[in-house]
């Protein structure tokens, strides 16, 4: 396929853990070859048997929206902006790498319940998911014999993921640390909103919602009249200003490892408000009408 034709999904199938997990490598190498990813390979294994409900202790995650492919989709971006960022001469310590992968990965398993909980999806932790998250990495990477500090650390990364609070108030040890919580909170972000069938998993991301019985989202329709005011109010500035237009790095992986010279999650992310605003237009408030324009082929 041309340069000029290729899309964002053409590129990597998150749907595929394995294969994800091979560009993740791929895209580590372009950083540094002789990257150790010895201990990333062990996590990633273990997060996929989480999410499976293979983990000792915990059931498999049964929430339909944030599952195993959009933590992969987010793990991608992540070592892309990494890469991205290396391309325009911001170098990162082996180390920092390491927890920034790390908390991607278990950025939100406090959704994932354990085998007590047996009550609901797990969606109705989505308020908060993030303590629960990084309560289970610390016991993860205490039992790895990770240190207090890094542990701390990666926990604050995880923190940037949490749509409602500001950077300042997360307290970093390291400027370098709260450049990878920024490249987490980017990467969450635009791997959602980028995601070729976005509008298709609207429907589930309602159902989590509605279990978290989260105020704003009383019906599927609300969700779709506000995707378009979420991203241009929220999601934009927030990458803009809390997160210093960090996803912008993206367009230098993309070029350095496709030869591509393009941001295909920003060019993705158009797509899609394009064709919400459009499909809104066309179906008004018919909910039945939109549930069929969104499943695109």
């Amino acid at each position: 396929m041309d340069a000029l034709d290729m899309k964002l999904g053409d590129l990597t199938n998150t749907s595929s853990h394995s294969g994800t997990y091979a560009e993740i490598i791929k895209t580590l190498s372009l950083v540094d070859p002789d990257y150790d990813t010895l201990f990333l390979k062990k996590v990633y294994s273990d997060i996929v048997c989480l999410f499976k409900g293979k983990y000792p202790g915990y059931r498999a995650s049964h929430t339909k929206y944030h599952n195993l492919e959009h933590t992969c989709s987010v793990i991608l971006a992540t070592a892309r902006l990494i890469h991205g960022l290396h391309v325009q001469g911001q170098i990162f310590s082996p180390r920092v790498i390491e927890l920034g992968l790390v908390a991607a990965l278990f950025h939100d398993t406090g959704l994932i319940q354990t085998k007590k909980e047996r009550g609901g999806t797990g969606a109705q932790y989505t308020i908060g998911h993030e303590k629960r998250s990084i309560a289970f990495m610390g016991k993860y990477l205490t039992a790895s014999g990770f240190s207090a500090e890094d542990i701390t650390d990666c926990g604050h990364i995880i923190m940037c993921t949490t749509l409602t609070l500001p950077l300042t108030e997360i307290p970093f040890r390291s400027d370098e640390i709260r450049l990878m919580g920024k490249v987490l909170g980017s990467a969450d972000l635009i791997a959602q909103m980028a995601d070729r069938n976005y509008l298709e998993k609207l429907p589930l991301l309602f159902m989590e919602f509605k279990e978290a019985r989260m105020s704003g989202f009383e019906t599927p329709g609300e969700l779709f009249k506000n995707t378009g005011k979420f991203y241009h109010s929220v999601v934009r500035a927030r990458l803009a200003e809390e997160m210093d237009n960090v996803s912008s790095a993206a367009l230098f992986h993309f070029k350095k490892r496709w030869d591509i010279d393009r941001d295909l999650y920003a060019e993705s992310i158009t797509n899609n408000m394009k064709y919400m605003k459009k499909i809104r237009k066309d179906c008004a408030e018919n909910f039945d009408c939109l549930l069929k324009k969104i499943r695109r082929k």
